[in-house]
């Protein structure tokens, strides 16, 4: 039996994003720890049912703060030493920075890294880009050196990390994002009524969230019949769109705005079509839920994204930042009602041989070394 311990930088997405793989490490004889901080009530339940213990470290999620990214960096060294984990796996930019050097300085054998997109770091431009993205490529580079395995959801950020020196060729292992339970998300028939286009995101910029209400605009101006809904929570980071801006959307009568739900499906098999309009993902578990539902997709011609649509076959790419493009690709299921299911089915297909959780838990597993533990 090993301990493993997983580090995140948000408690939900342990039992959202992780659910399936921590449970299957429990079934298979190991002993989980999980690491977050601020853990929600809701969250640790779930955990705790599972037989997964939690711990709680402090983070700053976003900005270079050095004494707060520090006190990171030392809760997780002294979390590791008074655990003594056979493996770390830690997710998202920090978790896998001071996860991967906290680790290698406490000498854990199995040291390893996903990387679930690039974030703000890469993409920022001017003065404060080059702070930002040189002081994350340093932090990667050196941290990246203590990891025995580095996961990847997309070729695009592999290619990024390994043409700038971050990670060798040797340490990359490609997983088809996150997985999906196509069990839990089965297969739905179409709901009945005029179109409905469905976006789940965090109520950020970089998710299209403002281009998504653009093209609600732009086809209640073409006179046409349609529902978009918005299923999101707000959120703490400098791109995050306010209330007062998702309220003016619902006054005009743009968007249906959801709020939070922690369990989805219930939107999914509401939808027609789903839409992420994101700048960038690692490979977006929302897209895979809808997928497996059996819906169309609509979304970006993005790294992360684009590995989830065979143009014309199960949906459609648009540019990114182009809500002209995503209103047309969007009034295509208007014109012809018939595409819709077509596209759905071939979605679900796709979930189910390549995106089915088990097979990416089968790689994560295998290359961690502990496939022979888990049946």
């Amino acid at each position: 039996m090993a301990r493993i311990l997983v580090i995140a930088s948000f408690t939900r997405s342990l039992t959202v994003f992780r659910g399936d793989l921590l449970r299957e490490l429990i079934a298979g004889g190991h002993e989980v720890v999980t690491c977050s901080p601020e853990p929600d009530d809701y969250s640790l339940a779930e955990l705790t049912e599972w037989g997964v213990r939690h711990v709680s470290y402090p983070l700053q999620r976003t900005g270079l703060n050095p004494l707060a990214d520090l006190a990171t960096y030392r809760s997780l060294r002294a979390i590791i030493r008074a655990e003594k984990p056979d493996h770390v796996l830690g997710y998202t930019i920090k978790p896998v920075i001071y996860g991967c050097l906290a680790a290698g300085a406490e000498n854990v054998r199995g040291i390893h890294a996903m990387i679930t997109g690039l974030g703000t770091a890469f993409e920022k431009t001017g003065l404060v880009g080059a702070v930002l993205g040189g002081t994350a490529r340093l932090l990667y580079r050196r941290a990246l050196k203590k990891a025995n395995t580095v996961f990847f959801q997309n070729p695009d950020d592999r290619d990024t990390f390994v043409n700038l020196n971050l990670v060798a060729t040797e340490q990359v292992v490609m997983i088809n994002g996150s997985g999906v339970n196509t069990e839990h998300f089965s297969a739905q028939p179409l709901p009945d009524g005029p179109p409905v286009f469905l976006l789940i995101a965090r109520l950020l910029q970089e998710k299209g969230v403002r281009e998504f209400a653009e093209a609600a605009r732009l086809l209640r101006e073409q006179g046409r019949q349609c529902r978009c809904q918005i299923l999101g929570f707000f959120d703490n980071h400098p791109q995050a769109i306010d209330d007062s801006e998702m309220n003016q959307w619902v006054a005009e009568g743009l968007i249906e705005f959801l709020g939070e739900m922690k369990d989805v499906r219930p939107a999914l098999a509401a939808c027609t079509v789903y839409c992420l309009p994101s700048y960038r993902e690692g490979l977006p578990r929302t897209v895979l839920e809808a997928m497996a539902t059996g819906r169309a997709i609509v979304t970006t011609d993005a790294p992360g994204c684009r590995e989830t649509v065979v143009e014309g076959s199960n949906g459609f790419l648009v540019p990114v930042r182009d809500p002209a493009a995503l209103a047309r690709a969007m009034s295509s299921y208007l014109a012809e009602p018939e595409l819709a299911a077509a596209h759905g089915v071939q979605s679900r297909k796709m979930a189910l041989e390549f995106f089915a959780v088990e097979k990416v838990n089968r790689t994560i597993l295998k290359s961690m070394g502990l496939s022979n533990n888990v049946e």
